[in-house]
C-alpha cells in the first residue's frame, strides 16, 4: 500500500500499534477528523515506511505522548500534522533529524516544556504552528537561521523573554502570531523590514517601548494586532503609509498625544480599534472618508469636541466612543449637543445624563463585550488548529475596489484586453501605484461564472509556487467580480506557438515544459491538498518578462481533500482535445487527467499542431499522428520552427543531428507515457520532472 486516507470517516478506537510494519512502500497516511482515540505508539512502527512524505492525524482524541522513534522516521518526511489532540509531554528532540520537513502542526494540545535546539536546524520548514498549547522558555535567536518559514503560530503559550531580532531574517515571512504569552521588552526594528509580512500578531504579551514609525515599510501587511500590551508614546502618523491594511488594533495599551490625521489614508481598513489608550484632542473629521470600516472603535479615551458627520458616525453598530465624556453632538451616540447648536438647559439635561446614565451603560456595554470574547474563545479553541494549518479562504492582500480597477484598465476598455474566455474578459491594467495587473473580469450572467470565481480564489489563495500565477488581490460585490492577478509580459504559450512574429527556440521550449512540470508536480504532490487543474491547455500557461511559465486559469481546479488514485465528480472538465479519454465516461477528475492533458502539451511543442487541427479526423488524433512517426520517421512531424532555429547549432555540431534527435525523441517519449489509455499506467509528475530536467541536461551540455 502506499497511500492510506480515511480521513473525514468518523472512525473510533486505537489505531495499531503495528500499523506501518506490513505497508514498507507506505508514502501518506492521512487519518485526520475522525474519533480515534489511545497512544500514538503506531508512530514508531512508521519507521518501517522509508518513503513516507504525510502524516496527518489531526483533530482526534489520540493522548499520551509523542514517541522518541519520531527522530528515525523517513529522511522524506515534509509534513508532519497532529495537531488538535490530547497530546501531552515534550517536544522530541528527534524531530530535529527530518531535515525534509516543510510543514509541522502540533498545535492544540498540551505539549509542556521548551522548543528543543535541534527543531532550528530544519532549515527547510516552510511553516510551524505550536499555538495553544502549554510550551515554556524563550525563542532563541538560531530561529533566524529558518529562511523559509512563511508561517510562524505560537500563539497561547507561556513564552517569555525577548523577540529575537533575527526573526528579520526571515525573509519569507507571511504570517507571524506569538499573540497571549509572556514576552517582554520592546518590538523589535527588523520586523519592519519583513516585506512580505501580512499578518502580524504580538498581542496580549507585556511588549513596552514605543511604536516604531519603521512599520510603515511593511508594504504588504493585511493585519496589525498589538492590543494589550504596554506600549506608549505617540501613535506614528507614519502609519498612515499601510495603505494595504484591513484590520489594525491598538487597543489596551497606553499611547498618549493625538489621534494622528495622517491614520486617514489607511484607504482599505476594515477593522481600527485605538480603544483604551490615553489619547487626547479631537476625532479626525476625514475619519468619516474611511468608505471600507465596518467596525472603529475610540472608546475609553479623553477625547473631546464635536463628533464628525459622515457615513462612520452615523451608523452606531460602526462606531463605539462610549467613555469620552468631553465629545458632544450625534445624537445616536447619546452624547449632548454641542454648545452652538442647544440651549443651556438641553445641555444641562444632557450632561446630567452623560454624569450618571452613561457610566452605567458603559459598565454593561463592557461585561457584554468580555462576556462575548469569553464564549468566542471558547467556541474557537476547538477548530482554530484546522483553519490556521490550511485556511483556503486566508486573503492577505490588498483590497482594490471597482473605481480604482475601472481607472486602471480606462474602464475596461477593448483597448486593454487581454484575452476572453467562456466566462469573462481580461484586461490590462495599471493600478494607482503603478503596477502592471491582468484584470479577469467575470459575466455574472454566465452559468457557473461565480462557482469559478470561488473555485480560482480557494486555490490560489493558497498556493504559492514560482511556476503558478500569483493573485493580488479581488474585487466582488452583487454586480462585479474580478480577480485581480500578476501581469504576464510575454501572454500565453498559445500565441507564441502559432504566431507568425514569434519563434520559440529549442531550450526555450525544454524550459516550458520542465516550467509547467514543476508546477504541477506543486498541485499534485507537494501541497498538503492535492489540487487538480482540469483545464492544462497553452492559452493557459502564461509567460512572464524571463519566459518563465507559469499556469494561470484555475476557474474549474479542484481541491481534493483524498490521495491521488480518488476521484471527484464534476459537470464541467477541460477543453476537447486536451481532457482525459476517461473525464468523458466516468465524468470525475484525477491527478492523471492533469498529467495526460500535459502528454498533449509536450507533442504540441515538439510538433507545432494543436490537438483539434483540421488534419485529425476519425480515428487520427495527434498522439496516434505521432505513435505512427516514431521514432522512425519523427523529423517528419517536428515543428518547422525548431529545424529553423535550431539550424545555427546543427551546422556548428558534428553530431548535432543526432542530438537533436536523441532529445526530440526523448521529448516524445515521455509525452507519449503521459498518454496512456489506462490513468493508473500513465506516469506521475513527480516522475516527469527528473526527466524532462535530465532531458535539459543533455541539451545544455551538448
Amino acid at each position: 500500500m502506499i497511500f492510506l486516507t480515511v480521513s473525514f470517516n468518523n472512525l473510533t478506537g486505537p489505531v495499531p500499534a503495528t500499523l506501518g510494519k506490513s505497508m514498507p512502500f507506505l508514502r501518506m497516511l492521512r487519518m485526520a477528523s475522525n474519533a480515534l482515540s489511545g497512544g500514538l505508539d503506531f508512530i514508531a512502527s512508521l519507521t518501517n515506511c522509508r518513503y513516507l512524505n504525510i502524516i496527518q492525524v489531526l483533530d482526534n482524541q489520540f493522548e499520551g505522548v509523542l514517541p522518541d522513534a519520531i527522530g528515525n522516521l523517513s529522511v522524506n518526511l515534509q509534513y508532519f500534522h497532529v495537531s488538535q489532540n490530547h497530546i501531552k509531554g515534550s517536544i522530541p528532540a528527534g524531530l530535529g533529524n527530518l531535515s525534509s520537513l516543510i510543514s509541522l502542526a502540533l498545535s492544540v494540545n498540551e505539549l509542556s516544556g521548551t522548543i528543543p535546539r535541534t527543531l532550528w536546524r530544519l532549515t527547510k520548514l516552510q511553516k510551524m504552528y505550536l499555538g495553544i498549547n502549554r510550551l515554556t522558555g524563550s525563542i532563541p535567536s538560531d530561529i533566524g537561521l529558518m529562511t523559509n518559514l512563511a508561517t510562524i503560530t505560537f500563539l497561547e503559550n507561556k513564552f517569555s523573554g525577548q523577540i529575537p531580532d533575527s526573526v528579520g531574517n526571515i525573509s519569507m515571512l507571511q504570517i507571524l502570531d506569538l499573540s497571549v504569552n509572556k514576552f517582554s521588552s520592546s518590538i523589535p526594528l527588523s520586523l519592519c523590514s519583513l516585506q512580505g509580512l501580512v499578518h502580524l500578531n504580538l498581542s496580549q504579551n507585556i511588549l513596552e517601548g514605543l511604536l516604531p514609525p519603521q512599520m510603515a515599510k511593511l508594504k504588504a501587511i493585511d493585519a496589525i494586532s498589538l492590543q494589550s500590551n504596554r506600549l506608549s508614546g505617540n501613535i506614528s502618523s507614519a502609519l498612515g503609509e499601510l495603505q494595504s491594511i484591513t484590520y489594525l488594533d491598538l487597543s489596551n495599551n497606553s499611547f498618549h498625544g493625538q489621534i494622528p490625521q495622517q491614520l486617514d489614508r489607511l484607504f482599505n481598513v476594515e477593522y481600527l480599534n485605538l480603544s483604551h489608550n490615553f489619547l487626547s484632542g479631537v476625532i479626525p473629521k476625514s475619519f468619516s472618508s474611511l468608505s471600507y470600516i465596518n467596525s472603529l472603535d475610540l472608546s475609553f479615551y479623553m477625547l473631546e469636541g464635536e463628533i464628525p458627520e459622515g457615513k462612520v458616525f452615523s451608523n452606531v453598530s460602526i462606531t463605539s466612543l462610549v467613555g469620552n465624556r468631553a465629545l458632544c453632538g450625534a445624537p445616536q451616540f447619546q452624547f449632548p449637543p454641542c454648545p452652538a447648536n442647544a440651549t443651556s438647559s438641553n445641555s444641562s439635561v444632557k450632561l446630567r445624563l452623560l454624569k450618571y446614565v452613561l457610566p452605567s451603560v458603559a459598565s454593561v456595554l463592557v461585561f457584554l463585550a468580555c462576556f462575548a470574547l469569553f464564549v468566542k474563545k471558547i467556541m474557537r479553541k476547538k477548530d482554530k488548529a484546522s483553519s490556521e494549518e490550511e485556511s483556503p479562504c486566508l486573503n492577505y492582500h490588498r483590497r482594490i475596489p471597482y473605481f480604482e480597477l475601472a481607472r486602471a484598465t480606462d474602464n475596461f476598455n477593448e483597448t486593454n484586453l487581454l484575452g476572453r474566455g467562456s466566462i469573462g474578459k481580461v484586461y490590462k491594467g495599471s493600478l494607482d501605484d503603478r503596477l502592471l495587473v491582468a484584470v479577469k473580469v467575470l459575466n455574472l450572467e454566465v452559468e457557473g461564472a461565480s462557482r469559478s470565481f470561488d473555485a480560482e480564489c480557494r486555490t490560489l489563495g493558497q498556493v504559492r509556487h514560482r511556476n503558478l500565477v500569483k493573485i493580488i488581490s479581488t474585487c466582488s460585490n452583487l454586480e462585479f467580480m474580478a480577480l485581480v492577478l500578476e501581469f504576464m509580459p510575454n501572454q500565453s504559450l498559445d500565441k507564441w506557438l502559432y504566431s507568425e512574429n514569434q519563434c520559440l527556440a529549442l531550450l526555450q521550449r525544454i524550459n516550458i515544459m520542465l516550467d509547467v512540470s514543476l508546477g504541477l508536480d506543486y498541485l499534485h504532490h507537494q501541497h498538503p491538498h492535492v489540487i487538480v487543474h482540469c483545464d492544462l491547455k497553452p492559452s493557459n500557461i502564461l509567460l512572464d518578462e524571463n519566459m518563465v511559465a507559469k499556469i494561470s486559469d484555475f476557474g474549474i481546479a479542484k481541491l481534493m481533500l483524498v490521495d491521488n488514485n480518488s476521484t471527484t465528480p464534476t459537470n464541467n472538465i477541460g477543453t476537447v482535445g486536451y481532457m482525459a479519454p476517461e473525464y468523458g465516461s466516468t465524468g470525475g477528475v484525477t491527478v492523471r487527467g492533469d498529467v495526460y492533458s500535459f502528454g498533449i502539451l509536450l507533442l504540441e511543442l515538439v510538433t507545432g499542431k494543436k490537438p483539434v487541427d483540421t488534419m485529425f479526423s476519425g480515428e487520427l488524433n495527434l498522439r496516434q499522428w505521432v505513435c505512427n512517426a516514431y521514432p522512425t520517421a519523427m523529423m517528419e512531424i517536428v515543428d518547422s520552427n525548431i529545424l529553423r532555429t535550431e539550424f545555427t547549432n546543427l551546422q556548428q555540431h558534428s553530431n548535432g543531428v543526432n542530438i537533436l534527435h536523441r532529445c526530440l525523441s526523448s521529448i516524445i517519449e515521455v509525452g507519449l507515457h503521459c498518454l496512456k489509455d489506462l490513468p493508473n499506467e500513465r506516469l506521475l509528475m513527480r516522475d516527469v520532472v527528473p526527466k524532462l530536467q535530465e532531458i535539459k541536461k543533455g541539451v545544455l551540455v551538448n
